[in-house]
């Protein structure tokens, strides 16, 4: 009876053994310099895409406006996928360029005060799905002017 249970102890300490060996393999290749497989993050962020819309006044009586600045929170990435509209719900004519976390929208046809609102849509923004809401700081740039003039904050809430 007592040779049976240590046959039936070394059996299973064996099976435990190799099954454990099967989990952890190491390969090694000495041409390449990175010798690892299957790398993981053991937390793993989710990202969702969405659409973020905001709307911005124009001045009755202020300066055309040449730049839209759109500084962006750590936590999400904007794409350069970006659309304009004036009041008129006509696409406004932009150029877009990116410098670190700020987007720079510059109009090629300055906006006036003929044009009551500007609508920016931010057509591709990832952002965590366990984040709280988004804040961007929004600057502006006049004609005749290279001052950056701060114009309020967007807050974007979670739903």
């Amino acid at each position: 009876m007592m040779r049976k249970l240590i046959n039936v102890g070394v059996l299973t300490i064996s099976a435990v053994a190799i099954i454990s060996t099967g989990y952890a393999t190491a390969k090694t290749n000495d041409t390449k310099s990175n010798n690892t497989e299957n790398n993981t993050q053991l937390f793993p962020t989710r990202w969702q895409l969405v659409k973020q819309t905001f709307q911005i006044r124009v001045p009755k009586h202020g300066k055309p406006l040449k730049q839209l600045i759109v500084e962006t929170p750590s936590n999400v990435a904007v794409s350069n996928d970006i659309s304009v509209f004036d009041d008129k719900a006509q696409k406004v004519n932009i150029d877009i360029s990116v410098d670190n976390k700020k987007i720079i929208i510059t109009f090629p046809e300055a906006v006036t005060s003929s044009t009551s609102k500007i609508l920016v849509s931010l057509n591709r923004v990832q952002q965590p799905t366990d984040a709280s809401g988004t804040v961007y700081n929004l600057l502006a740039k006049v004609i005749g002017s290279d001052v950056e003039i701060p114009i309020g904050q967007v807050r974007f809430q979670k739903f």
